[in-house]
């Protein structure tokens, strides 16, 4: 069941929003962080950067759940700017890696392009690590490449940089 939380849900799914995290950044997941990566930082990510953004209503906040448990998420972030009152930024598209191929990515980005529909937003852009397996994800929903950025990022796992690839996806 693909739910949007609000900010009274918050502070009941921030136990497996914290494990969700940290559980992707352990097994590669390319979504800003690097190891290592302990559980505390995935907590205060939640706590620290998605909580206001959903308490202020600039950010949509999306969970799958299955038997009771969060085990996906993503974000919906319409853009602020006056010149891009149809533009919004899909972020942190996380599924927990014992929880993978159950279809629970696609619903929840299908949940967000909903609501990104509902809010009047007819372009989505998104960025993703080049050699992710998201990126196959992404495609198969309609995003377009729209460019690859070469030494973007940091691997998670070795030192050395990454392209990313930015993608786009026009709702209209």
């Amino acid at each position: 069941m693909i739910a949007q939380l609000t900010e009274p849900d918050l502070e009941n799914a921030l136990d497996d929003l914290t494990d969700i995290l940290h559980a992707c950044v352990q097994d590669g997941a390319s979504v800003g962080f690097v190891l290592p990566f302990p559980p505390e930082q995935a907590r205060a990510y939640w706590h620290d950067h998605v909580w206001p953004g959903v308490a202020a209503k600039t950010l949509d906040l999306f969970v799958a759940r299955q038997d009771g448990r969060i085990l996906g998420t993503v974000q919906l972030a319409p853009a602020l700017m006056p010149n891009q009152p149809h533009r919004a930024d899909v972020a942190k598209l996380l599924v927990h890696p014992d929880a993978r191929r159950r279809g629970l990515g696609r619903a929840l980005m299908i949940a967000l392009e909903q609501r990104a529909a509902q809010i009047g937003r007819t372009m989505l852009v998104l960025d993703t690590r080049s050699s992710d397996p998201s990126r196959v994800l992404y495609q198969s929903l309609g995003f377009q490449i729209a460019g690859e950025i070469p030494n973007y990022c940091r691997n998670p796992f070795e030192d050395r940089l990454e392209p990313t690839t930015y993608m786009f996806k026009d709702l209209s």
